[in-house]
């Protein structure tokens, strides 16, 4: 059990390409957790509408752009949670800026791009 997360690319007929995958990246939960509760909580569980899991995100080139930015200036915020795991963001930082280009090609080609998780 622990932080499983997801990120895709889906076009217009619904057919999705998965992006990349992290295990117990914590510190980008928590930034994608920040930027949800920022959109106003979209698609928020009925039984729990602040709780940030198993939540579908859609990210914007604005939101891949700062979330670049994040990664490059070591901004990550530190976040916590029982199956999270540790700090990881060094571990981490070539796969996020991995995906960091890969959802910008998903988006330059008229793809949307999500996030979720699950712990």
């Amino acid at each position: 059990m622990g932080l499983d997360q997801y990120a895709w690319a889906e076009d217009s007929n619904g057919e999705k390409e998965n992006i990349c995958t992290w295990r117990k990246h914590p510190n980008l939960e928590g930034w994608m957790s920040d930027l949800w509760h920022s959109n106003g909580r979209p698609n928020a569980n009925e039984d729990n509408p602040d709780e940030f899991n198993c939540i579908t995100l859609e990210l914007s080139r604005k939101d891949i752009d700062d979330l670049e930015e994040a990664i490059n200036n070591n901004e990550l915020p530190s976040t916590t949670g029982f199956f999270f795991g540790n700090n990881s963001d060094d571990y981490y930082k070539e796969q996020d800026l991995g995906f960091v280009s890969a959802a910008k090609e998903a988006l330059d080609k008229g793809m949307r791009v999500y996030y979720s998780s699950w712990w």
